[in-house]
């Protein structure tokens, strides 16, 4: 996983870098809280009805996700995850990111994720 600054780099230029190296980007909006930031991951990754917006069906579906990528022959994905302000002083920041770290792993070259700190 990296970490950008929203200082530095524009979501737009971190969308051309994933699109120039063959690579589809997800861009997964900014959220004050940990409800919110899970119902952000789900709505983006169109994770199941049943998704039960908590850290271990982010995991789970995570997983699901990275699955469908291989399965379907697709290209792989970038997710941009922006990470406003309030959010990055909450314990589950920290959570999160190591469940995307993990679901990094598990992917292999099909999922890559970049946090973009705004």
């Amino acid at each position: 996983m990296k970490i950008y600054s929203g200082d530095t780099w524009t979501l737009e230029e971190l969308q051309e870098q994933v699109a120039d190296a063959g690579r589809r980007s997800l861009v997964v909006p900014p959220a004050d809280s940990k409800r919110a930031v899970l119902e952000a991951f789900g709505e983006v990754l169109s994770f199941p009805e049943h998704y039960g917006v908590n850290l271990d069906a982010l995991n789970d579906s995570l997983h699901d996700f990275a699955d469908a990528i291989t399965d379907n022959g697709n290209a792989p994905v970038t997710l941009l995850w922006q990470v406003a302000a309030p959010f990055r002083g909450d314990r589950t920041f920290g959570v999160i990111c190591e469940i995307l770290q993990d679901a990094e792993q598990y992917a292999g070259k099909d999922l890559a994720v970049t946090a973009v700190l705004l």
